[in-house]
């Protein structure tokens, strides 16, 4: 980075929030003037016309969100932090990812907005519908030096933060400054109201919540951590169905996914071309889902041969050979912070070879066991059954299994996940694997519901150390990973435009490489 760091000794502890102190991020070697003529020159001169702000289409949507949240946790203070800047080295930051729960029942995404708290309570007027405040650090003045002299959150630098009214027109919802958080949370706090907050998200709210809740006779220790716990439950259990808007954004993120595989596609000759091909496809993702969205909804995997074995392989260092398969495993994360998760696995030099033709296509079929079974009724767990039944079968053809495959499904059995050791699917959302607090009957035990979206992805691994398969095997690995809705009578394949089938793969290919 070629620009100077903050210059802190002109930041005034008022321009800052004490518990975000910054003192060491580049004091040393500052060569900003101070004078008072300088800061009285940087303050003046700038146009000062604040536009009106679009409100939010996911405005329309998070009202019901935070009422079915009162109800699930009624005569309860709720506390969801967008969470903090997270130090990457020395005086720089990771880019900010708000909350999951925050981002969901706020309506912000992208980078909105660090340091800040939504409030959910019961109103006063109804107890079943909710109250919602947002406290954040609105914009500074041009007279403050966090204006120009603040590298964290000053405008010069990261640019400029809403106003307390842009804000407000925005999400639809009261807005405060964060400094009037506390009085806040502790106003009413004790017998009839209780103070909950979502855990592990921004340390310093969260020791303002205990503290509070200490000084009005709520229960500390494993009392409060269950409380806060139950939080983070029903927040995830709630977005187990999908609104309207969130299936939208959805597909949204699913075609900008589709339209980054096909870049890939594209640049597959440069990969082999590279030492480190690996790292040219997950760039050239990477630029289609930041170009199209917020960016990677996780750390893209690119794995080439028996990296492909390798289930998170996301150092993609290794080369891409032409005669290989390629697992890439990946999707775009959209602004409203919805991502999609698609995993396709094809053959460098645009087809197939016989062998790993053979093992793909036992993934195909498995993935196709489970589309046929998948429909409101069944339960989530009934999507994996379907899948290992597929490839226990085929492992038993292969003479790789050490009995038969019915001895294999059984519970004491299991051989087969050697090579298939996750899960067939999961759910999708806001993160890519979404829901994951809720309780094992709202998940694995639960029926499938019109609004779910989660992931089909079987997959068949053959690492090229393993004695135990024939040696054509040995370094083949394939996953297949489509994103599915659930409808009122079956499922759609959101990302159906990646085709799947041997002939379409390789169609695809060659229509790309052209």
């Amino acid at each position: 980075m070629s620009t100077e760091s903050t210059d802190t000794s002109q930041i005034s502890t008022d321009d800052r929030d004490a518990g975000k102190d910054l003192a060491s991020r580049g004091d040393s070697r500052s060569q900003r003037p101070t004078n008072a003529a300088f800061r009285d020159f940087i303050a003046s001169g700038w146009d000062e016309t604040v536009p009106d702000a679009d409100r939010r289409e996911a405005a329309d949507f998070t009202p019901a969100r935070r009422d079915a949240l009162v109800q699930r946790l009624p005569g309860t203070r709720l506390v969801l932090p967008a969470g903090v800047l997270k130090v990457r080295s020395n005086d720089t930051d990771y880019p900010f990812r708000p909350d999951t729960a925050f981002a969901y029942y706020a309506g912000l995404g992208t980078d909105e907005e660090p340091d800040s708290v939504l409030v959910i309570e019961p109103s006063a007027e109804d107890a079943h519908r909710a109250q919602a405040t947002y406290f954040f650090r609105p914009r500074a003045g041009f007279d403050t030096s966090e204006f120009y002299a603040d590298s964290r959150y000053g405008e010069m630098w990261v640019g400029r933060r809403p106003t307390l009214d842009e804000a407000s027109q925005r999400l639809g919802v009261e807005v405060r400054h964060i400094d009037e958080l506390r009085d806040h949370l502790a106003k009413d706090i004790g017998a009839q109201l209780s103070l909950s907050i979502m855990p592990g998200v921004d340390a310093t709210v969260e020791a303002m919540v205990q503290e509070i809740r200490a000084q009005n006779g709520l229960p500390g220790g494993d009392d409060a951590a269950a409380q806060h716990a139950g939080l983070k439950e029903a927040a995830s259990e709630q977005r187990l169905v999908k609104d309207e808007y969130e299936i939208g954004q959805m597909r949204v993120a699913v075609d900008a996914t589709i339209r980054g595989f096909e870049d890939v596609i594209r640049n597959l000759s440069a990969a082999v071309d590279h030492a480190r091909g690996e790292r040219v496809i997950e760039g050239v993702f990477a630029r289609t889902a930041r170009a199209d969205g917020n960016g990677v909804g996780y750390d893209t995997i690119a794995a080439a041969g028996d990296h492909a074995c390798t289930l998170h392989w996301t150092r993609n260092d290794g080369a891409v050979q032409a005669d290989e398969l390629v697992l890439i495993d990946a999707g775009v994360e959209v602004d409203s912070l919805y991502t999609a998760d698609v995993t396709r696995t094809l053959p460098v030099a645009g087809t197939f070879s016989p062998v790993q033709r053979r093992v793909y296509e036992a993934v195909l079929e498995a993935a196709d066991a489970a589309f046929a079974v998948a429909r409101p009724g069944l339960r989530f767990r009934e999507l994996h059954a379907a899948a290992m039944e597929v490839l226990a079968g085929r492992l038993e053809q292969w003479g790789v299994l050490p009995g038969t495959a019915a001895e294999s499904l059984a519970p004491e059995g299991q051989w087969h996940r050697r090579w298939m050791p996750h899960g067939t699917s999961h759910h999708l959302g806001m993160d890519v694997h979404d829901c994951a607090q809720a309780r094992r009957e709202m998940y694995l035990d639960a029926e499938l519901e019109p609004g779910m979206v989660f992931t089909i992805e079987p997959g068949l691994y053959f690492k090229e150390n393993d004695l135990l398969v024939p040696e054509e095997l040995r370094g083949i690995g394939v996953r297949i990973e489509d994103d599915v809705l659930v409808t009122a009578d079956g499922v759609e394949n959101l990302s159906a435009a990646a085709p799947r089938r041997v002939q379409d793969v390789e169609r695809w290919i060659a229509s790309l490489r052209q």
